[in-house]
């Protein structure tokens, strides 16, 4: 992986982790770890155009904008098993071989989010060694970016961010390989129950 892909993925998973007050503060290292690493400016320059939307929003309006592009709808969700198996209870085991990968890979994280969160993943593949375990993992986080990319209005600012990933890093997946993943699935159970659920 070259140093350009490394820092677009460090880039992403800054820029799709919630947006706290310190995030302008942490835009401005972002700026210049775009400088320090691509020398062209066509390169430079299309990176800050799909960026800089995001930072022009005050603070309330980014962290609405990020609760209403990842927090409401399943297929823009930012968890990479609820992409790969829906509401299956195979959730569980894979978190658990995520967990395993993440501690083989000496990574640690402060957050307190599940393993299987995006931009936690993103960070650890920036800086993760070439081997089968993070090329599939590559793979899988490819067809996750896609999914939540085809969810998202091309007027939302996050959707070009993502469309900078799928430039950088993240080739489109086989025709063939989305129906397998969408076929392997399954949807949450959210018919109505056969009787009213009260609280006495």
């Amino acid at each position: 992986m070259t140093n350009e892909e490394k820092v677009i993925l460090v880039i992403m998973s800054r820029v799709l982790d919630y947006p706290e007050t310190s995030a302008y503060d942490e835009y401005s290292s972002i700026k210049d770890l775009v400088k320090e690493h691509f020398p062209l400016e066509k390169n430079r320059k299309e990176i800050f155009e799909r960026l800089n939307p995001l930072y022009k929003l005050s603070i309330l309006e980014l962290q609405k904008l990020y609760v209403e592009t990842f927090d409401y709808k399943e297929k823009t969700g930012l968890y990479l098993t609820a992409h790969e198996l829906g509401d299956s209870r195979k959730r569980g085991a894979a978190l658990i071989k995520l967990q395993k990968m993440v501690c083989e890979a000496g990574f640690e994280h402060g957050s307190k989010e599940l393993v299987d969160y995006i931009p936690l993943l993103l960070e650890l593949l920036a800086y993760a060694p070439s081997n089968e375990n993070f090329i599939r993992l590559k793979q899988r986080l490819s067809f996750a970016i896609h999914r939540i990319s085809e969810g998202l209005s091309k007027n939302n600012p996050y959707h070009q961010v993502l469309e900078l990933s799928k430039i950088y890093i993240f080739e489109a997946p086989e025709e063939e390989e989305l129906i397998q993943l969408e076929n392997q699935r399954e949807k949450a159970d959210l018919d109505e129950l056969p009787y009213p659920i009260t609280y006495q």
